[in-house]
């Protein structure tokens, strides 16, 4: 059994990253607690010592010899002690081996839950860690199953994590054993769970989306100024680059639109316009509503707010379907904008 029992703890380790000394440790308070109930004595003089090397696990009491002993002390007395062993005196400590049988059965009464806490708890604080510096970043998971209320659980390395239908791109579906691609968005703790958020439909996932595909946004010669996006509709993205000779936009759509169809593949038939970013808003607020070519543009930069007229035939298009191209424009910007005809 004890063989086993180590075997377990190694399996443990190797497949969900738990070092044993961990659950050394968490068992060892399992067993201290299941000792208490069962003989009444203080945690504190339970030890539990684990031999890797022979597999085995020593349980004993250790009792101060006293010359009375009581309900207090929880000692053994000189005559008791000296049957063990003539050496003992007043003051030493006995080591009584405990029945390691019944310590099994008192431990899966009594310890069960504390064992099984122990291992959720190095399951989560290990993934957490590894979640944590993956915060922000894109990661890749295959799908494992897909729940009636649309909840896709992936396996990340060595995790299985859910995402949620409201983080997903709105009308995308999957299969099982898919590959696919996601954002690490948050790590949310409190005291009764913890959570690592996964998004698609996040402007994070856009971002590193172009991150991955775009050498020139990782080495940071192409920046993205910002983002205004509604996940499986449409999606606005400002560029930069400090380098005059370089062209942000150009560089993001890539050779024969290479560079931008392959995020495209990723987005489920979601739309995306690169606009160039200026620092002058009379330029970037008419770039930000590509593809129409703004006639002309009242501007009150302190009340952040603008007037855009546009030709007639344009109009609808400037405004876009149920006012979206409008709409992301001004979030992409941070101006309210009105538009209207020539």
């Amino acid at each position: 059994m004890n063989a086993e029992f180590y075997e377990a703890l190694a399996l443990l380790e190797e497949e969900k990253g738990i070092p044993q000394e961990y659950m050394f440790e968490k068992i060892r308070d399992a067993i201290e607690k299941a000792v208490k109930r069962d003989k009444n004595v203080n945690p504190e003089n339970v030890g539990v010592v684990f031999d890797k090397d022979k597999k085995t696990i020593r349980v004993f009491i250790r009792r101060e010899v006293v010359e009375e002993v009581t309900p207090e002390n929880m000692g053994i007395s000189l005559e008791d002690a000296k049957k063990i062993n003539e050496k003992y005196q007043l003051g030493d400590f006995v080591e009584q081996d405990y029945d390691t049988t019944t310590v099994g059965r008192i431990a899966a009464k009594v310890g069960k839950n504390v064992i099984i806490q122990a291992i959720r708890e190095a399951v989560d604080g290990s993934m957490m860690k590894e979640f944590e510096e993956l915060k922000g970043q894109l990661v890749t998971g295959v799908v494992k199953r897909i729940e009636p209320n649309r909840t896709v659980f992936l396996e990340i390395g060595k995790s299985e994590l859910p995402l949620y239908p409201r983080e997903q791109i709105p009308g995308e579906t999957f299969t099982e054993g898919e590959y696919v691609k996601v954002a690490v968005t948050d790590i949310r703790k409190n005291t009764k769970n913890q959570e690592i958020v996964l998004s698609r439909a996040s402007v994070d996932f856009i971002s590193n989306l172009f991150a991955v595909e775009i050498p020139e946004i990782q080495d940071g010669t192409v920046k993205i100024k910002a983002i205004a996006r509604e996940p499986g509709q449409r999606t606005k993205i400002a560029l930069y680059s400090e380098d005059p000779n370089i062209d942000a936009v150009g560089t993001c759509i890539g050779p024969h639109q290479s560079r931008l169809n392959a995020i495209l593949s990723n987005l489920k038939g979601e739309r995306i316009d690169l606009i160039k970013y200026y620092d002058d808003p009379t330029l970037y607020i008419p770039a930000s509503l590509s593809p129409v070519s703004v006639s002309m543009l009242e501007i009150n930069p302190d009340e952040k707010t603008c007037r855009v007229s546009v030709p007639a035939d344009k109009l609808s298009i400037a405004i876009g379907k149920a006012g979206q191209n409008v709409r992301l424009a001004a979030r992409l910007t941070g101006y309210k904008i009105d538009i209207v005809s020539e």
